[in-house]
């Protein structure tokens, strides 16, 4: 399978109908989505009907899709992924970063190594002028390595989630980084 990024340790590509186990898994494991769900498992049918058509999903304005799986290079292990998707689908200029990684990947540099490979990738090649990244205000690690990408903290904000999860009340904050930034720094 054509990868659509390669760093020193990761291969990100394109999802398939055959990474639904990966998925389930990563989905399942209460400490990865404890920010997501508050921990809830997922259950097969979800993948199947829900995550992998979203995962899966290409955007024209971008000529590409917006999640990526992401392996080790050297042993292909599934690690988890990440997401570079634009906020309009008719329009490039903006797209948002996420990642979701296998507790086996933290602490690794993993969610950093990818995150400025997609950012660089997106400045030079896709047209984008604007990162933006979201997460929950507590959720330490995943602001850490918004910060080590280069996205600087923009605002704190409270969503209407459907149901509150254990430091919603804390709110979420939104990370971002233009191109301008991006290349006076470079």
């Amino acid at each position: 399978m054509e990868a659509f990024l390669e760093t020193e340790r990761l291969v990100l590509r394109p999802f398939t109908a055959a990474d639904a186990g990966n998925l389930l898994a990563l989905h399942s494991d209460p400490d990865v989505m404890r920010y997501i769900n508050g921990g809830r498992p997922a259950d097969r049918d979800s993948i199947r009907e829900r995550t992998l058509p979203k995962l899966m999903r290409e955007y024209p304005c971008i000529d590409t899709r917006g999640y990526w799986a992401a392996e080790e290079k050297g042993s292909r292990v599934f690690l988890g992924w990440f997401e570079f998707r634009p906020l309009d689908e008719r329009d490039a200029s903006v797209v948002e970063l996420g990642y979701r990684l296998n507790r086996s990947a933290w602490g690794r540099g993993y969610a950093t190594e990818g995150s400025r490979a997609l950012i660089r990738k997106g400045f030079e090649e896709l047209g984008v002028v604007r990162v933006t990244a979201n997460t929950m205000a507590v959720n330490a690690g995943s602001r850490r390595v918004m910060e080590k990408s280069g996205l600087s903290f923009l605002r704190s904000f409270t969503g209407d989630w459907p149901e509150a999860i254990e430091g919603s009340e804390h709110g979420d904050v939104e990370y971002a980084l233009t191109r301008a930034q991006w290349v006076r720094r470079a």
